[in-house]
């Protein structure tokens, strides 16, 4: 009978959460008599993570917006490193939330615990002089995308290419004609996904333009219009249905993942992040818009701390721009509006773009959270191994 182990997880917010869970399950299928403790979301928590604290507490953005919240997360980050010091753990996966994760790594790997980080910081990037540090942080880091892995190894950083459960978990065929069925939705009818962020901030800076830019497309001429906006937050939910209600929109929201809208979507305007890499696997066409504070902005942009052309997964993982992006003051109604309609116009277009989200899907999907947990057992017993 294997001996039982204890492991320490840390995720941020609702993709990290869906990370978490799916990396949870493939290691108790591996190993069954694992206990597992941290910050987790309400899928971890149902996985069978004891949560300390909630997710939600790392969902902070950008360069400049998480001062404010310094003296609670350093909090927070000297609880946690307490409870994982004294409790007996085996190792520590941080889990996406690298600005949180990494500085919490390093002091539990000063302290003897192997560490983990599942979902590489995006140090390819921007301030690349980073992978000094993050080599310092972690024993291993767990790249969901395949470049990952060549930048580190480029820098002698020991990183494994695991896949992306996403990938694993959505079905080549997107089964449009079900999702439809399921949602009570026309065959014929135009469905236009509407995801404006996870996070309250996201939804705060996009929202009311995403409500315009519907109520604007409810004009065209097209067979039965339907506009939906899954909502896995509540919190997010009440903030986007006050924008909806005030620029009279059309959208109505859905309580639930995002999967089933995106199933039956003929195209999606989507804020920046892992949501345009859910809406590239179910085949959707879409338009990605995303916004940060001014000074975020000057950072990232005028000061050259950002050095990739591209910021959706899209277009990150084909070289190219597959798919509009639009950054700042360029995230109008209008400018919204006329991506989707461009989304929407078909034709051999359409075609190839949904051609090449199946060519990455399949690069993704390469049994993402088993991998992960195999690399992680792998640490674990070679630590063990050792002493």
């Amino acid at each position: 009978m294997a001996a039982p182990l204890r492991i320490g997880l840390v995720a941020g917010e609702a993709s990290g959460d869906l990370l978490g869970a799916a990396l949870i399950e493939a290691l108790r299928e591996l190993h069954p008599a694992i206990e597992f403790i941290g910050v987790a979301g309400p899928r971890m928590v149902a996985a069978g993570c004891r949560a300390l604290a909630s997710s939600d507490e790392l969902a902070v953005m950008g360069f400049v917006e998480p001062l404010r919240h310094l003296p609670r997360l350093y909090r927070l980050r000297y609880r946690l490193t307490r409870a994982f010091l004294e409790g007996s753990f085996d190792a520590f996966i941080g889990i996406d939330s690298p600005a949180f994760n990494l500085g919490l790594a390093r002091r539990l790997r000063t302290r003897g615990l192997p560490t983990v980080q599942y979902v590489s910081p995006q140090v390819w990037a921007w301030r690349p002089g980073r992978v000094r540090s993050i080599a310092a942080s972690v024993d291993r880091i767990l790249c969901l995308l395949p470049f990952e892995a060549a930048f580190y190894d480029r820098h002698a950083v020991r990183a494994e290419f695991v896949g992306h459960p996403l990938a694993d978990q959505v079905p080549l065929d997107p089964g449009r004609a079900d999702a439809r069925r399921a949602l009570g939705i026309p065959e014929e009818a135009t469905v236009i996904a509407v995801l404006p962020g996870s996070r309250l901030a996201e939804v705060e800076r996009l929202g009311r333009d995403f409500a315009v830019a519907t109520r604007m497309l409810a004009g065209d001429a097209r067979p039965a219009q339907h506009f939906l906006a899954p909502m896995v937050s509540p919190r997010v939910a009440a903030v986007f249905a006050r924008q909806v209600a005030a620029e009279r929109s059309p959208v109505k929201l859905v309580q639930g993942p995002a999967g089933p809208v995106l199933a039956a979507a003929d195209a999606a305007m989507v804020a920046s992040g892992t949501a345009t890499l859910e809406t590239l696997l179910w085949g959707c066409p879409m338009v990605v818009a995303y916004r940060v504070a001014p000074l975020t902005a000057f950072l990232a942009r005028d000061m050259g701390l950002v050095k990739v052309q591209h910021i959706s997964y899209p277009n990150l993982l084909a070289g190219e721009e597959l798919v509009t992006e639009l950054l700042q003051e360029a995230v109008t109604p209008e400018a919204l509006a006329e991506a989707v309609r461009a989304a929407l116009a078909g034709g051999a277009r359409t075609a190839q773009l949904r051609e090449r989200f199946r060519e990455i899907h399949l690069r993704l999907r390469q049994g993402g959270a088993a991998r992960a947990a195999h690399a992680v057992l792998s640490l674990v017993h070679e630590r063990r191994g050792s002493q």
